[in-house]
């Protein structure tokens, strides 16, 4: 199989790669943008071409049609993994605009060349997000109702409208994906997770915004598990929910970090505009229909992210 995965210099992207390559073509397309540090990218990279085995890195931006459709012209893709995409809730509020280009334009770019290349199967990488704020129970597939609290939410579930239109107009398979706080070894350095090790690791106080919020905290490697389930299993265009299935409160996620941080400091912090309260993934449909079972815990998911960063940031 013949694949394209877009974003796979990112977090998510290159350890997506990282796995797939052992047994598919891969085709890596990425813009490194400066959003985070594209040097952290470059490493992302470099741990890929590790393995020894052979794909193609192409380094492009998806926001420009002609160089999206050289892409399809000169390669024929079973399957395109789209994770390329503009993160981050408080950025959107600021920059607005940039989502537009980033996480429609491009969007609309991938699935229109995708289509008249008759690729067979389109997944796209969306988020948890555009569920807004509904706190209070777990989340099912069918609870996105368009009431999104930020930018990049908005994006995400105007996305996935384009998502559908081109599938009706091409008839490829569509598997849209909704990942839950996606954290683990190389995660991206604005989430709560990796930034909160890093300041611990060298001593600094971190920065709570909402102490009752609640995240369902998913590790890297279930992710990409459940995205090389979908691309293999799905059936038919379908949604599903790729997150551990249970909420950690903050005042949780702060204990299990004391335990391992015991000089650990805080400071308190007002909640952010865009944020929600809590997020919690019913993963129900993704486990009967592709099989998925997350399988590392909050706590062991901490305690392999740390050993990963004691590494990566002391030496």
């Amino acid at each position: 199989m013949n694949i394209l995965v877009t974003g796979g210099a990112g977090f998510i992207g290159s350890h997506l790669a990282r796995k797939l390559l052992k047994d598919y073509q891969l085709t890596i397309v990425d813009n490194l943008h400066a959003y985070y540090d594209p040097l952290q990218k470059q490493a992302h990279l470099n741990a890929i071409r590790k393995l020894g085995l052979p794909f193609q890195f192409i380094e492009t931006d998806l926001i420009n049609e002609s160089s999206c459709q050289k892409i399809f012209e000169a390669n024929s893709f079973d399957a395109v993994i789209h994770l390329a995409a503009l993160p981050g809730v408080p950025y959107s509020i600021q920059q607005p605009h940039q989502y537009i280009d980033l996480d429609i334009k491009a969007v609309v770019n991938i699935l229109k060349h995708a289509g008249e290349a008759n690729v067979k199967h389109v997944l796209f990488a969306s988020s948890s997000s555009v569920y807004g704020d509904q706190a209070g129970g777990a989340l099912t597939e069918g609870m996105a109702n368009g009431q999104v609290v930020s930018p990049y939410a908005a994006a995400k579930y105007g996305a996935e409208s384009f998502c559908h239109a081109y599938q009706s107009l091409y008839g490829f398979q569509l598997t849209i994906l909704r990942f839950f706080t996606v954290y683990g070894p190389w995660g991206r350095p604005d989430m709560a997770i990796p930034k909160f090790i890093k300041k611990l690791l060298y001593g600094e106080p971190i920065e709570i915004y909402g102490i009752q919020s609640a995240r369902d905290y998913t590790y890297i490697d279930d992710i990409v598990n459940g995205i090389e389930k979908a691309l293999l299993y799905s059936k038919g265009n379908e949604t599903y929910n790729l997150g551990f299935g249970e909420p950690i409160y903050m005042e949780t996620l702060l204990s299990h970090l004391k335990k391992r941080f015991p000089e650990m400091k805080t400071i308190q912090r007002q909640t952010r505009q865009g944020d929600v309260k809590m997020t919690w993934s019913n993963i129900e449909k993704a486990k009967n229909q592709l099989g998925y079972t997350p399988h590392v815990n909050i706590e062991e998911g901490l305690d392999r992210t740390i050993s990963w960063a004691k590494q990566y940031f002391k030496n």
